[in-house]
């Protein structure tokens, strides 16, 4: 399939750019570590066995903020690969850092925009999983358009996704889960691996900000969609 022929980039980015100040840690990690553990953007089909040095199960997770979560997930499953995407540097800092001590070898970060990296660097059918933990909810109507989950972005994953492979998204915003869930329905080369929202995986560590909201009564909801199996997709 031809670039033209893919679903385009959505002309409205879904976040801004704001980079923040990076701390000495990060800002040390990120001018000494980025060239050991990142990899660069180019439009051109990534070898995963190569960039990881072996063939395994490999995810990847867009938008992994302070990256405590996916060094928590990639420590905790040596028998998988992970792929972290993030655009903000003081997060890209922070992760290099924890991967550093952690001594971790499953796990790569590229530092761009998810988009262009699912489109032009991901080939087809090739990840087992991709998560999206706690978006910006973009939550004022006139910004929601922003919003990540749109159908175009979810075609484009689910093109990346082996069959079989699943897609988790989580957000502690209601309206934008219901949104999550509408879309990934209407997306036919996927389905719901449960009736409604799905519980909470164990692989799925809760961040310090999801237990206090829970304390403080706000929810947190799981969306889990699987790609259909080409049998079952050509007899839908």
């Amino acid at each position: 399939m031809s670039k033209e022929a893919e679903v385009a980039h959505p002309p409205i980015r879904s976040y801004v750019l704001r980079q923040g100040r990076m701390s000495v840690a990060q800002k040390r990690a990120y001018d000494q570590l980025l060239s050991r553990y990142a990899i660069a953007y180019r439009p051109a089909a990534l070898d995963l066995g190569a960039a990881f040095g072996r063939i395994a199960p490999t995810i990847l997770e867009i938008g992994f903020g302070m990256g405590e979560t996916t060094c928590a997930i990639a420590l905790a499953h040596p028998e998988n690969n992970y792929l972290g995407v993030e655009v903000h540097s003081p997060g890209v800092g922070s992760l290099l850092k924890q991967i550093d001590l952690a001594a971790l070898s499953n796990l790569r970060l590229i530092q761009h925009d998810a988009a262009e990296v699912v489109r032009d660097m991901i080939p087809l059918s090739s990840l087992d999983s991709v998560y999206v933990f706690f978006p910006d909810p973009w939550p004022k109507k006139r910004h929601q358009k922003r919003r990540l989950i749109q159908p175009p972005f979810v075609a484009l994953i689910a093109s990346r996704l082996k069959p079989g492979g699943y897609f988790h998204l989580a957000t502690d915003w209601h309206e934008y889960a219901q949104q999550m869930l509408d879309v990934l329905g209407s997306e036919p080369v996927l389905a719901n691996i449960v009736d409604g929202f799905a519980p909470r995986p164990a692989y799925r560590p809760q961040t310090k900000f999801e237990q206090r909201g829970l304390r403080l009564g706000h929810g947190v909801w799981d969306v889990i969609f699987q790609r259909r199996h080409m049998a079952t997709e050509l007899a839908q």
